[in-house]
């Protein structure tokens, strides 16, 4: 339990034990002035019973008025989500309109547009290299300000952008050596990327860095944007057939306990939000214990009034 003004609590005491003492001064002179007019004094427990609910009333206000509250687990979705958005050429493609990436724009605005303010949001943009367009923030007009801004652009590194997510999320640098090996980033259970792509790759193994993202507790949930069947685009002067290689992006989420999300087209993309869920965190938060505290002093108060009442005709 913990206390917002533990001086009160000490001045409120004080004063309990001063009306404690006071309360039994007062019963003993009570006491001692009836023997001396020969008169019985009455049942010592029942004269008693009114004045400490009194008083046990005054000690509990004391209680309340220093701001008691006592530390609770609370489940809520929290912690820190990483937007991947591929803006490599391929995902200017018309096989979800009116391009896939526009299509991804729009469900990323409706992703962080159905998150709490519990979860800091970041936006990484990615093709052959990636960069952080927007450091996790709980502020999320800053994330969507980022998504509006993306471009199209070069070819596609899914390495990259799992690493570069990764480096958002951890503030450390991410740089995974031809033999596999990898930085010790901690381990970040609340963490989660969401990596909005077509899955073509063009850079090293990715399930790799997919491995990285593993062993530091981060989850990716990969969303498909685009069609099997796929689209022609026109990239320098030549046309290229691109497609969604679900198979990829089906490996990164696998890989590290996150889930793949097909959207082959605008109206499953418009309900992604629905189907990532974050995990949830179990948190310490203070839970008032002051109105409940005062509830019970007025009753010991009430209580206290009406004993010594009934017994002397007398509030106190």
């Amino acid at each position: 339990m913990t206390l917002s003004s533990p001086l009160l609590l000490a001045v409120g005491l004080l004063v309990t034990v001063a009306l404690a003492w006071a309360a039994v001064v007062s019963a003993r002179r009570r006491a001692a002035a009836l023997a001396a007019a020969g008169v019985a004094a009455p049942d010592g427990r029942r004269a008693y019973l009114g004045i400490g609910l009194t008083v046990a009333g005054v000690g509990v206000l004391a209680i309340a008025t220093s701001g008691p509250a006592a530390m609770v687990p609370v489940p809520r979705t929290s912690g820190t989500v990483i937007l991947a958005m591929d803006v490599s050429n391929s995902m200017g493609a018309d096989d979800v309109a009116p391009t896939r990436l526009a299509a991804a724009q729009r469900a990323a605005r409706a992703f962080v547009a159905a998150q709490p303010d519990s979860v800091d949001i970041g936006v990484v943009a990615f093709e052959r290299g990636a960069h952080t367009t927007a450091r996790p923030d709980a502020d999320h007009s800053i994330a969507l300000k980022a998504i509006d801004r993306l471009k199209i652009a070069g070819g596609t590194s899914l390495e990259t952008a799992i690493t570069a997510s990764l480096m958002a999320i951890t503030g450390k640098e991410v740089a995974i050596d031809r033999d596999g090996a990898a930085p010790d980033l901690g381990y970040w259970p609340s963490a989660t990327i969401v990596l909005f792509s077509d899955g073509q790759n063009l850079g090293r193994d990715v399930e790799r860095a997919a491995t990285v993202a593993q062993q530091a507790g981060v989850h990716i949930h990969t969303v498909g944007v685009g069609t099997t069947a796929g689209a022609t685009v026109k990239v320098d002067g030549y046309h290229l057939q691109t497609s969604l290689e679900e198979d990829t992006l089906t490996l990164i989420a696998q890989t590290t306990g996150g889930a793949y999300h097909p959207a082959s087209d605008t109206a499953r993309l418009d309900g992604i939000a629905d189907t990532i869920d974050l995990r949830l965190t179990v948190s310490d938060e203070p839970l008032p214990l002051a109105g409940g505290l005062i509830g019970l002093a007025l009753a010991l108060l009430t209580a206290g009034a009406a004993l010594t009442v009934l017994r002397s005709g007398r509030v106190i």
